[in-house]
């Protein structure tokens, strides 16, 4: 077999180890056989929040399965199809099954990928939150780079992107922004991009043209919807108000519109100013701090399974998960998995799929890269 065949026969096998490896498949199966029967089981549907629960987690399993087993026979077919040609030396032959299985890795990776969506809250909508560094006009000029460089990945796969509120910088750029990412699995895919991104660049603000480094953290947490509780004491939040600012017109700044919560014992702040009602304004402020609350609650848990620190960390050197290098060459590089692009442009417009099929993998195989930064 052509070697770049046999390439795509590994990846595909890697995939598969991967998938077999995170379902845990004799478990997986003898839970969907549970499933089912629970499924036939009347008793079941005169309880529709725990029907409901049974039917997501049965469809997720048997979706799961079903594509694994797929890929396994196609593949198996495929090779023996490559494995005649090359014996009766029909070329043409096996260039078609060079190509079908080019077309196979690529839907045994995009299988995996949804296969690893399946935790308590991926398949919720996500906000995503992002703060300049130090730095004054570049770290923010870096933010607002950011900020678009997540609407267009969720505009990307279909998502409703929404900005909750936005603080400018003073020349250009943002302080902070928060955006709604509403769809199918937008905290799944999105999750693994929590932490500092680093950029290098010759700055556009520099008169000598200098290379400057530049952060940014991204923070991302799952919207929380009426099915998981999220418990605070009203006594623990301090509400300010405050007149809004940036885009939205006259209206919403001539009144104190703009909401501020604080949730005392745990420092979190979330506010909303996208609202010319105060009222709506606060609505939605007091759901992303259940949705920020409920997120400690998952990265504390993750914290206690993997004996390692999910929490945030300053936004600066030596903390970053992802360097993006503009000048003197072009490289996007994430230093928890390796994975590593050399069109930066394409990236900041929204190409981010690699990086966090890579960062999903490596949580379930639990594998950490030694990886070193770029200059």
């Amino acid at each position: 077999m052509r070697a770049e065949a046999q390439a795509h026969v590994d990846t595909i096998n890697e995939a598969l180890a991967l998938l077999r490896r995170f379902l845990d498949w004799d478990r997986a199966l003898r839970r969907l056989d549970e499933l089912n029967a629970r499924v036939e089981d009347q008793a079941l549907w005169n309880d529709p929040k725990a029907a409901q629960e049974v039917m997501r987690e049965r469809r997720r399993l048997d979706e799961a399965i079903a594509a694994t087993r797929a890929i396994e026979a196609e593949l198996e077919g495929t090779v023996e199809l490559i494995e005649l040609a090359d014996a009766e030396g029909d070329t043409a032959l096996a260039d078609e099954g060079a190509q079908s299985l080019a077309e196979l890795a690529a839907r045994a990776d995009r299988d995996k990928v949804k296969a690893l969506l399946a935790g308590e809250a991926d398949g919720n909508d996500t906000y995503i939150e992002v703060n300049a560094g130090a730095g004054g006009t570049e770290s923010q000029d870096w933010a607002g780079m950011l900020s678009r460089m997540y609407s267009r990945w969720g505009e990307r796969h279909g998502l409703k992107v929404e900005l909750i509120d936005q603080h400018s910088g003073e020349q250009a750029g943002i302080k902070s922004a928060t955006l709604l990412l509403k769809g199918e699995n937008a905290y799944g895919y999105a999750k693994t991009e929590s932490g500092v991104h680093r950029l290098v660049r010759i700055s556009p603000y520099d008169s000598a043209a200098r290379r400057h480094t530049s952060f940014a953290s991204v923070w991302v947490y799952p919207v929380v919807d009426d099915n998981i509780e999220v418990e605070y004491n009203e006594s623990d939040l301090r509400i300010d108000t405050y007149r809004a600012s940036g885009a939205g017109g006259q209206h919403i700044n001539t009144t104190d519109s703009a909401v501020r919560i604080t949730h005392i014992p745990t420092g979190i702040v979330v506010q909303c100013q996208n609202q010319r009602s105060q009222h709506k304004n606060k609505a939605e402020a007091y759901n992303q701090l259940r949705a920020r609350l409920y997120e400690r609650e998952l990265a504390i848990r993750e914290q206690a399974a993997n004996a390692e620190n999910a929490g945030k960390t300053d936004i600066g050197w030596g903390h970053q998960i992802r360097s993006y290098v503009l000048q003197p060459y072009q490289m996007v590089k994430d230093l928890r998995t390796g994975i590593v692009s050399t069109s930066p442009s394409d990236v900041l417009d929204g190409d981010l799929d690699p990086f966090m099929a890579a960062a999903l993998s490596q949580r379930v195989t639990g594998e950490v890269a030694e990886v070193e930064d770029v200059d």
